[in-house]
């Protein structure tokens, strides 16, 4: 439209808010194909490998608990539900589970899966606490008498200790 009204390529550009050769680009395409070049086009890159549904199953596996996962029973027996499977997951681990369910995937893309979707497959462990009766836990510090050393204020001044 602009530049039917007579309007120079650099002012075009200015009011739409695009580089000038965005501008030339658009312009050749419409006179070439019309209003069908004006669409936008396909992007480049490489296309997914693996699908949505792929990822999400990736994730679910990553929130899940590993199958080699120490659990205690009614009893109080530690059991897992496989013994031979991992503790805890790692990207080895959850790599192979995701190549055991059919999806061809590398240890490089899981991690970025779970990166970008900010899910943790390391799971911290609390080593505070325990299923012992006579267990007993650390009572408050055992002394205030001795304080913390205050720290010297620091000072904006320049120093020269480069000289």
């Amino acid at each position: 439209m602009f530049s039917w009204q007579g309007l120079r390529i650099s002012a075009v550009a200015a009011k739409l808010g695009c580089h000038m050769q965005t501008v030339r680009e658009r312009i050749e395409r419409f006179n070439a194909e019309g209003l069908a070049g004006l669409a936008d086009r396909p992007g480049a890159g490489r296309k997914p490998r693996i699908t949505e549904a792929e990822r999400g199953q990736i994730i679910a596996l990553a929130r899940s608990t590993p199958p080699g996962r120490l659990a205690r029973d009614e009893a109080g027996d530690l059991s897992a539900d496989d013994e031979s499977g991992p503790a805890q997951w790692t990207l080895d681990s959850l790599t192979a589970a995701a190549r055991t369910q059919g999806i061809l995937v590398a240890r490089s893309q899981v991690c970025r899966i779970l990166l970008k979707e900010k899910v943790r497959w390391r799971h911290t462990r609390s080593w505070t606490t325990s299923t012992d009766p006579d267990f007993a836990p650390k009572g408050p510090r055992s002394s205030a008498s001795t304080p913390s050393r205050p720290q010297a204020p620091r000072s904006s001044a320049p120093t020269n200790w480069g000289r």
